[in-house]
């Protein structure tokens, strides 16, 4: 093997600039400010139990779509994603596209909610912050946006309350638990589910957070913090790096029962595809849905993959069905700028044309 030939003063140069950058970049990092999470301004309509549901307010007061939207975020990580900052939000971009958004915020489960089941989640929780949203609109319908394993539950809703939804759009959904190559089905069918509820009661939500971590660790533990000396430097790259930061470790913990019957119905026995979901009393039948059904996901990503989204476009009732797919991974949907040039307005000319 041939030693690589570094000229001594070229060497000592490159070691002097890391060590002022990272002089530098330690000084600001020290001067930080507290990270904020979440930019839009936002009114808080209805609360029960840790629930909280919010409604987003507009940044003009140009047209409004009459069907609100109410979006259903996953409940392991913080909602505040789609709303990370002024030039990266979602949301902020949804209020441009004229659409009036309310969204659920699960907060941080405890010990008392352990015994929660995807029943109350989705027939409970869900339900009746559709009807609060309705109430405070004046329709008998909503539009419905689910992300990640908050889609899920969207379409576990409409199959079960049609007549309550008038748009669903599903984001970065897995519909197919089991496609090939999956790490994280993989990883979920072969654990013992039963045992780890019983034993620790809620998940932790850091013990979930590392899992995801170790599916790509190169990229999402090692290289960034390689690179991190670079945008220390710069206080506004800094910023970011640090909501990023927040929100990654920001991982409440999963009520036990909800999370045992998620793993199960979904995970072990692809429930979606097979049949077999059950909350309470009512079978979930994905033909049951009828209304137009826009599914969006990301061709690169690692946690729901392009297949397992995919899956979708033949299992429901729905005669008006559309998918986007976006170049990119399962956070990048929500941040990239190219995101914010593509996804909000495709959802809002979507909803606009059938609202």
């Amino acid at each position: 093997m041939k030693p690589i030939d570094i000229p001594p003063e070229q060497l000592a140069a490159e070691m002097a600039e890391y060590s002022r950058k990272l002089g530098h970049g330690l000084t600001n990092l020290l001067n930080a400010q507290e990270v904020d999470t979440g930019v839009t301004p936002r009114q808080a309509v209805y609360c029960e139990d840790k629930l909280t549901l919010y409604r987003y307010q507009g940044v003009d007061e140009g047209w409004r779509n009459p069907v609100p939207l109410l979006i259903v975020y996953a409940l392991v990580n913080r909602p505040y994603m789609t709303d990370i900052q002024e030039d990266r939000s979602t949301l902020r971009n949804l209020l441009v596209q004229g659409q009036d958004i309310y969204l659920i915020d699960w907060g941080y489960p405890d010990d008392a909610d352990a015994g929660l089941t995807l029943d109350d989640y989705i027939n409970g929780y869900i339900d009746r912050c559709v009807d609060q949203v309705c109430e405070a609109s004046g329709q008998q319908q909503i539009n419905m946006l689910g992300i990640c394993q908050g889609g899920v539950f969207s379409l576990c809703y409409t199959a079960l309350h049609q007549s309550k939804v008038k748009n669903l759009i599903t984001m970065v959904t897995p519909v197919d638990f089991q496609t090939p190559g999956n790490l994280l089905s993989s990883w979920a069918r072969r654990i013992d589910i039963d045992l780890l509820v019983d034993t620790l009661g809620n998940v932790p939500g850091e013990l979930l957070n590392w899992i995801f971590l170790s599916l790509k660790p190169f990229t999402l533990i090692g290289q960034k913090y390689v690179n991190m000396v670079d945008l220390l430097e710069d206080e506004t790259r800094l910023k970011n790096f640090l909501r990023m930061e927040k929100w990654i470790f920001d991982s409440p913990d999963q009520a036990g029962e909800s999370f045992r019957q998620f793993v199960k119905d979904f995970f072990q026995n692809n429930g979606l595809i097979n049949g077999g979901v059950r909350l309470g009393e009512w079978l979930v039948e994905l033909k049951k849905i009828t209304c137009p059904l826009l599914n969006i996901y990301g061709e690169q990503d690692h946690l729901v993959p392009p297949d397992a989204s995919r899956a979708l476009r033949d299992l429901t009732g729905s005669s008006d069905y559309s998918e986007v797919a976006f170049p990119g991974g399962h956070i990048g949907i929500y941040v990239s700028s190219s995101a914010q040039k593509t996804i909000p307005p495709a959802i809002g000319r979507w909803l606009n044309e059938r609202s």
